[in-house]
Order: structure tokens, then C-alpha cells, then sequence
């Protein structure tokens, strides 16, 4: 952190503590255009690699070689993105597919919206959501505790690394294409924060947004007042 110089106004922000987690930092509505800024508010991030391929073309110079890399990171608690990159070598190729992943984080909307389970917890996603890319188009619907991840491989890593435990998943395509079914599964969970919720279903299906933890501490804090009271 004491290396990293902001050139961005969000930077300058987080690096001066103006902004200390990552749901202030997206409520801003600047740009996030510094890996660095997603390091420093969300320091347990994970990322996978979803797809590489090697991309081979023809010229009067002979064969070039690339690669692309697809590569997601999230946090297990409310934040994940997705980013790509091309390169002629596969560790940097991947490290800035990371580092694009992270410019693309978004905050999603967990809850407890299936009608087989009332634990009141967000395991679950809380309504019905849907994403497509390209001829891919997926569908997510919340499932009881104790099912799991009833999706494909690719799907599960995504809502895995996004804090989603239990969901039905159901697509339609060419699901083969990694890339676009993955762009389809980040699409789905993208839409979970555009929708917008009442007050009166944030509680009926226990909605949180970001990371539970935080949720959690402000409803104990709740909880302290009522007793005091």
C-alpha cells in the first residue's frame, strides 16, 4: 500500500481513507481504474482461471503465438468480476486477466428466496435471475439450504467465488464456449444489484448486499439497542 501511488480520483479516496470498504467505493459511481484499489478494500480476494486458449496466426514473418486467458476473482462474500486479456506469454497473459477482473468487480444481492427454505439466512440467491452472452443464456433460482451448486463447472466457480452456496441453474447454447457462458453467469449475478428491492422483501426474503459480516454486526448492533432499550 505505501508503493502504490492513486493517479485515479477514486485512488486518491481509498488511499487516503476517505472511502474504506469496497461498497462505498462502487456507491461513488467513479471508475474503478486501479487494480490496486480492489487490493486495498478487499485484501481476501481469490481468483481462478476459467479458460485459456492459445491463438495461433499466419504471417509473411512466419507463426505468432498468443494466448487468452479468462480469469474470475470474488471475494466468497458479496463480490466477484470477471476479466480476459491476450498476451504473448501465459504469466503475464494471466496476471493481467486478473488485474481486469478486479476493474470489473461488482457487489451482488444475496438472500433466502427459495419457498422450500425459511433458515433466514443468504445462502441463496433471492429471487430468479437471468444473463446472456452471446448464444449462451443461463438462469439462476434460489435453492433450499444443503443443495448446493446445482450448475455447471464453470457457473459454480463464478457463483462460488460471489458467496453463493445454494441455486438451481438451468442453460441454454452453446455452453461449451467457456467464455460466453461464463459472461452469461457474471450477466445473471449482475442483474441481482440492478433490481430493486422494498424494504418489506429485504426482510420477508432475507436480502443482504456485499459482504454478510457487515450485515451481521449491524443487526447485532440492532439487537444490543433493543435489550438496552
Amino acid at each position: 500500500m505505501a508503493e502504490w501511488t492513486p493517479k485515479t480520483r477514486l485512488g486518491k479516496m481509498v488511499f487516503s481513507g476517505e472511502v474504506t470498504t469496497m461498497s462505498q467505493a462502487l456507491a461513488t459511481k467513479l471508475p474503478l481504474r486501479e487494480p490496486e484499489i480492489v487490493d486495498a478494500l478487499i485484501p481476501d480476494l481469490k481468483d481462478e482461471v476459467l479458460d485459456l486458449n492459445m491463438v495461433q496466426r499466419m504471417t509473411d514473418s512466419g507463426r505468432r503465438v498468443k494466448f487468452a486467458v479468462t480469469c474470475v476473482v470474488g471475494n466468497g462474500d458479496g463480490f466477484v468480476g470477471i476479466g480476459r486479456a491476450k498476451g504473448k506469454e501465459v504469466g503475464p497473459t494471466i496476471r493481467k486477466a486478473i488485474d481486469n477482473a478486479k476493474l470489473n468487480v461488482i457487489e451482488i444481492k444475496r438472500g433466502c428466496g427459495s419457498w422450500e427454505c425459511a433458515c433466514g439466512s443468504a445462502h441463496s440467491l433471492p429471487f430468479t435471475v437471468s444473463g446472456k452472452s452471446g448464444s449462451v443464456e443461463v438462469t439462476f433460482k434460489p435453492a433450499p439450504r444443503g443443495i448446493g451448486l446445482a450448475v455447471g463447472d464453470v457457473a459454480k466457480s463464478i457463483l462460488h467465488l460471489a458467496g453463493v452456496k445454494d441455486s438451481w441453474g438451468f442453460a441454454r447454447g452453446h455452453t461449451k464456449t467457456t467464455v460466453n457462458y461464463a459472461l452469461a453467469v457474471f450477466d445473471a449475478l449482475k442483474r441481482t444489484s440492478e433490481i430493486r428491492v422494498s424494504e418489506t422483501q429485504e426482510k420477508a426474503l432475507k436480502i443482504i448486499s456485499g459482504p454478510a459480516q457487515i450485515h451481521q454486526d449491524v443487526i447485532s448492533a440492532e439487537d444490543l439497542q433493543e435489550r438496552g432499550a
